[in-house]
């Protein structure tokens, strides 16, 4: 059987209380999980369920006050922001909404190669790795001469997506990264998101507050309430026959529109992941 790569083993995450002698406020709960190489994880909950502070613990942007977070079987869960700096090699983010995460002030050009250059890579193989990357996310060349607010939302993802593969990583955590885009748009993002891990091998920690969209992407699901796991389980199992309460309220509002095409597709991606 293939070690995890991310295992988070009883996290637990605080923050202190406003004012003196406060009770700290805990967010998550205890949490349990773990991605395989390769692998979507979709984790699931509605707004305030603590999904993104899950997300932002394993980037290290939210305290570990219990527990371990361990990437490769080595525990990272309280990295000196040297260390840290060296796993973001390893270890990617693509944020919710792309226009804010991409400094209007750079063009394409600069955004991409910023983080080759920087550790080290000649400009020149930095130009031909971005030129590798725009194909990669169906962007044209010409597009490194621009800036981000000459493109459109699905664009602007993309630019992101091409970032955060920039230095080849094994895992990306996906920050609700098509909510904010129209339906259509969704779907081609979330199909590149599945292409690049079919190309690349990389594994995903997907946040999202919907149902569909995990359906559409996930191999495994976690849902999260109140900053507890309440289910895990394969795509099929939670979004075709979810166990808890929570879970059913979430698929209610998440109906989907032909179902027969939508488990001919799991079924393709689970049996290309078995094999």
């Amino acid at each position: 059987m293939t070690a995890p790569l991310l295992e988070l083993d009883d996290v637990v995450v605080e923050y202190p209380g406003r004012g003196r002698g406060r009770t700290p406020f805990r967010v998550l709960h205890g949490i349990s999980l773990t991605i395989a190489p390769g692998e979507t994880l979709g984790l699931v909950g509605e707004s305030g369920s603590g999904k993104t502070t899950l997300g932002r613990a394993v980037l290290g942007l939210a305290p570990v006050t219990g527990g371990e977070i361990r990437y490769g079987g080595r525990d990272i869960s309280r990295l000196g922001k040297r260390e840290r700096r060296a796993l973001s090699e390893d270890i990617q983010v693509v944020f919710q909404d792309p226009f804010t995460s991409l400094n209007p002030a750079m063009t394409v050009l600069d955004i991409l190669t910023e983080p080759l250059l920087v550790t080290g890579v000649a400009r020149r193989d930095a130009e031909r790795r971005v030129r590798t990357l725009l194909d990669r996310v169906y962007l044209p060349h010409d597009a490194v001469h621009r800036l981000p607010r000459e493109f459109s939302g699905g664009q602007r993802q993309r630019i992101a997506i091409a970032r955060a593969l920039c230095r080849n990583p094994r895992l990306i955590v996906c920050d609700e990264p098509v909510s904010a885009l129209d339906l259509t748009t969704q779907a081609r993002v979330l199909d590149l998101f599945t292409e690049i891990q079919e190309a690349t091998g990389v594994a995903y920690l997907f946040v999202t507050h919907d149902l569909s969209v995990v359906r559409h992407i996930s191999h495994r699901v976690a849902v999260l309430y109140r900053g507890d796991i309440v289910e895990t389980g394969t795509a099929a199992q939670v979004t075709e026959r979810p166990e808890h309460a929570y879970t059913r309220r979430l698929l209610l509002a998440a109906p989907v529109p032909d179902p027969d095409r939508q488990a001919r597709r799991r079924a393709e991606r689970l049996k290309e992941a078995a094999s």
